[in-house]
């Protein structure tokens, strides 16, 4: 099967994912809008929950059917079967297993025990069932359908809630369509699938997707449950009402964290498949390049919620949520810091160092649980803002230590991106404070003016334009060509 260049994968994520993302982002909008800051806040926790119980019904195994799916010898479907039969298998006891935990935890809380039912079950079958198709598409590198499958879902994300709300429905019902366009997504990405590929059903169950798989597991669970800490822990420290503060300011950065997160996506396979070929040097090369284009993307979509945060939010949630502003601000940095720590833990999985990633994900978790706790305590929400990007910069040094070249890796990439991103802001917002608009667009000035000055991204932009001119130009003469021979 012919598979997409990084390149054109990442095109097609770019713009996907940037629709999928706004669309995404206006559905939590009307939702907030809708809820108000108790029921959102309850909303939220629930929510994290079922991202959580999302990710077991995974466990990993989409990270470890890519690295199998990179050898040469693989049977892609009966690879794909045997994933399949675990992916439901896991769904089952992740089911059992999950809400009889939120029965022993939560069983004084009805309104959370009752929104949980309607949110999980739809939510967490949908998550697994589009984790099927994207993993597959991710795996032949056709990352058009991967963003297919993400904007289906959004659609209907935004089609339901709407439907929902002009029909005046209750709390828990709107958790139910929300839930529910996640499974239609699910369905949608298995037809997609059953259109590509035929998996049979009784086949050799292929065992190298276990090898290794404890840690993978572990790996992708301390990785997802990060996002959703906030909540859990902050439901003990500070007010539902505080926590919906809290959420609609980390749900911005968090929903455009899925851009970076989903072009890494692009790199992924084909860092994989430069490792196992002992293609080292590609390796580290791909690796930085990661690095540097998704910094450069986190930096963009920061300076914009940094220094805009009170017209985003003024704009977006109206006056009551202005309590949010300045976790914003803060939270913001989170896009950059992500973006970077995406691409050091890919290079450290594709390198089969998945448990040095464990580890610093393990280490990030018990202290960003500490953390959230304390912070929030004497400084509430602006102490968990702060939580969270102390969190984030745990995780980049963490990441940046257990790699092997992180000497290299610290001067080409790391420590020039990270210096100019702490200045340019800090001179831009010091100087620039009561003109924000005008802060923001000297600051992505800086930022074009800092990738064209890098030598290596400046060859990769002139490369990416010089292929897709002759791409162009080679179907211009193959239609002239079948005109003359008409």
């Amino acid at each position: 099967m012919k598979k997409n260049s990084i390149a054109k994968n990442v095109i097609h994520l770019f713009y996907s994912t940037a629709l999928s993302s706004a669309i995404n982002a206006s559905a939590l909008i009307v939702l907030a809008y809708y809820l108000h800051s108790y029921n959102y806040g309850l909303f939220s926790v629930v929510l994290a929950i079922a991202m959580i119980m999302g990710y077991f019904t995974d466990a990993g195994l989409s990270g470890i059917v890519l690295r199998e799916g990179s050898k040469k010898e693989v049977d892609t479907p009966i690879l794909m079967s045997s994933y399949i039969k675990l992916r439901f298998t896991l769904l089952l006891f992740v089911f059992i297993g999950g809400f009889l935990l939120i029965e022993i935890v939560h069983q004084n809380n009805q309104e959370l025990l009752k929104t949980a039912y309607y949110l999980i079950i739809p939510m967490v079958t949908g998550v697994a069932l589009q984790s099927i198709g994207t993993t597959y598409f991710q795996l032949v590198e056709k990352m058009h359908f991967f963003g297919l499958i993400r904007i289906v879902s959004a659609v209907c994300l935004l089609l339901t809630l709407s439907i929902g709300m002009a029909a005046s429905l209750s709390p828990y019902l709107i958790s139910f369509l929300y839930g529910f366009s996640y499974m239609m997504g699910g369905l949608f990405g298995l037809y997609l699938v059953r259109k590509h590929i035929r998996i049979p059903v009784k086949c050799p169950f292929h065992k190298g997707i276990l090898q290794n798989i404890g840690a993978f597991t572990i790996g992708g669970f301390l990785f997802i449950i990060l996002p959703h800490l906030g909540p859990i822990v902050l439901e003990n420290t500070i007010s539902l009402a505080e926590v919906g503060l809290f959420a609609v300011a980390y749900r911005i950065p968090q929903a455009l964290q899925q851009i970076p997160f989903v072009v890494a996506g692009a790199y992924y396979p084909v860092l994989f498949r430069y490792y196992n070929q002992r293609l080292l040097v590609e390796h580290l090369k791909l690796n930085i390049n990661q690095i540097k284009f998704m910094a450069l993307i986190g930096m963009a979509m920061c300076v914009i919620f940094f220094h805009l945060s009170e017209f985003v939010i003024s704009l977006l949630f109206g006056a009551d949520w202005l309590g949010a502003v300045v976790p914003l601000k803060i939270l913001s940095v989170m896009l950059v810091l992500q973006s970077v720590n995406i691409a050091l833990a890919d290079g450290l999985t594709s390198r089969s160092r998945q448990n040095h990633r464990m580890t610093v994900q393990l280490i990030a978790v018990i202290l960003g649980a500490v953390m959230y706790y304390y912070f929030s305590l004497p400084y509430g929400v602006i102490g968990a803002a702060l939580a969270g990007v102390c969190i984030e910069m745990l995780a980049l040094t963490g990441f940046w230590l257990c790699n092997p070249h992180r000497v290299v890796i610290a001067k080409r990439a790391i420590l020039p991106y990270m210096t100019f991103f702490a200045i340019s802001v800090g001179v831009c917002s010091y100087f620039l404070n009561h003109i924000p608009l005008l802060a923001l667009i000297i600051n992505l000035l800086f930022i074009g003016i800092f990738m064209m000055l890098d030598k290596e991204m400046r060859g990769k932009i002139k490369e990416f334009f010089i292929t897709k001119t002759l791409v162009d130009r080679s179907g211009i003469n193959k239609s002239e060509g079948v005109k003359d021979g008409a």
